[in-house]
């Protein structure tokens, strides 16, 4: 009996489109976090494609990510350029901001967050246990990835859009991880986010609030030691 005709092979190009996108987007994301490209330099899309020996258009695509995540800053005139890091009034002028912010939001997840997002949030905790070797940014990118998750989390579970929405454009996890990465936070931090999780999951409103202030207040004095 003849076999039912399989139809055509799947197609494979667009996951290899997509796997060139995301690798041209972290090599550029790793340059920048790691600083090797001096703050105020202007990127040439040219020269980057000739240098990651590919198209102009993943380069684009890539410096677009970038720009919204407020690693690089596009000017009428001059293209791309490297985004200046933040001064050290504008640092604590962003904890002041954030200490009004975030307490509140860990308190308002204490009693609104669903059990998945308190899932998320241990998941995120723990994804952040292992130790971190290398003072690079391709090294702690799980780790910086997943404080921005379980930060970004918490304010999604306090139930106002508004701080959410607020604490997304300040891009605080850039900022912080363009000044102090290689500086041996990794252990000292998830100690802090467990604290804060373990305060949300017993639904301690006051526990949670004061767990987050705790923890700014300590990532604010490592930042200006840092500086």
């Amino acid at each position: 009996m003849r076999e039912p005709d399989p139809g055509p092979a799947p197609r494979l190009r667009p996951a290899a489109r997509l796997m060139l996108r995301e690798s041209v987007y972290e090599s550029l994301k790793r340059l920048l976090m790691d600083n090797a490209l001096e703050p105020g330099a202007r990127l040439s899309i040219d020269g980057l494609a000739r240098e990651l020996e590919v198209s102009q258009t993943p380069v684009r695509e890539a410096l677009f990510r970038c720009e919204a995540e407020g690693l690089v800053v596009r000017r009428p005139n001059a293209g791309y350029l490297v985004a200046p890091l933040i001064s050290r009034d504008a640092l604590l002028d962003l904890y002041d901001l954030r200490l009004l912010l975030e307490p509140t939001a860990a308190a308002r997840a204490a009693t609104n967050a669903t059990e998945r997002d308190r899932r998320d949030i241990d998941d995120a905790v723990q994804a952040m246990a292992p130790a971190v070797h290398g003072d690079s940014y391709q090294a702690y990118r799980e780790f910086a990835e997943e404080d921005a998750k379980l930060h970004s989390t918490i304010a999604n579970a306090s139930g106002n859009p508004l701080i959410a929405e607020t604490l997304d454009r300040l891009r605080a996890h850039v900022h912080s991880y363009r000044l102090y990465f290689r500086h041996g936070i990794a252990e000292v931090t998830t100690t802090e986010h467990q604290a804060i999780s373990d305060r949300i999951r017993a639904h301690d409103g006051p526990g949670s609030e004061q767990a987050m202030r705790a923890h700014l207040e300590k990532s604010r004095t490592r930042l200006l030691a840092a500086w």
